[in-house]
């Protein structure tokens, strides 16, 4: 779904979260869940994915390694421009942190 979404020219964020996951919640709620994120992922076309890792995927734990985690939380932001290379945003968020990636798409 993500290489479909790429393909066809739409940016792509992956939330790779878990029902235990405390910080992943906290980012959901201070950052992702807000009004001004929501409306710059809506502005900026973005197709929002979320990789759920609470029963430890196989999958979702071949690409937490790929960048360098042990787990959970791992955001990435695709720019159809640079497929192969998405932009790896920080455990913690902030609305500031996400606006100011989504700027650079």
């Amino acid at each position: 779904a993500v290489d479909a979404a790429l393909a066809k020219g739409q940016p792509v964020f992956v939330d790779f979260t878990a029902d235990w996951c405390l910080s992943c919640k906290v980012n959901e709620q201070v950052a992702l869940g807000t009004d001004a994120v929501k409306q710059a992922f809506a502005q900026k076309n973005v197709a929002l994915f979320k990789a759920d890792w609470t029963r430890a995927d196989p999958v979702i734990s071949k690409t937490l390694q790929q960048y360098n985690r042990d787990g959970v939380p791992l955001y990435l932001l695709y720019s159809p421009a640079k497929k192969e290379t998405p932009q790896v945003l920080p455990a913690v968020l902030t609305p500031g942190i996400v606006l100011d990636a989504l700027k650079g798409l």
